[in-house]
């Protein structure tokens, strides 16, 4: 099973997308754990949306869309608006 996720850091207002065999694990990397790269720089995180499947291409399929221009205005539209009134 894979998840493909995205985060966001309330305090820096961006998105993060990414797919995982291990979710927790991931997101423990990216809040806690990692000393270089792109989410160390902008913690903390909370995962947004997140959507399993079965295959790791049909992972990277979707995490590809998500980082599309129409997959980034879904999750602006569609997904964000929804945990924005929650927070």
């Amino acid at each position: 099973m894979f998840t493909v996720y995205v985060l966001y850091s309330f305090e820096n207002k961006i998105y993060y997308t990414g797919y995982t065999s291990d979710l927790i694990r991931r997101f423990n990397d990216h809040n806690y754990k990692n000393t270089k790269g792109f989410t160390c720089k902008y913690r903390p995180w909370v995962v947004l949306y997140a959507e399993v499947f079965i295959t790791r291409s049909q992972a990277m399929a979707r995490e590809k869309y998500l980082k599309s221009g129409v997959g980034r205005d879904f999750i602006s539209r569609d997904i964000f608006p929804i945990y924005s009134v929650l927070w």
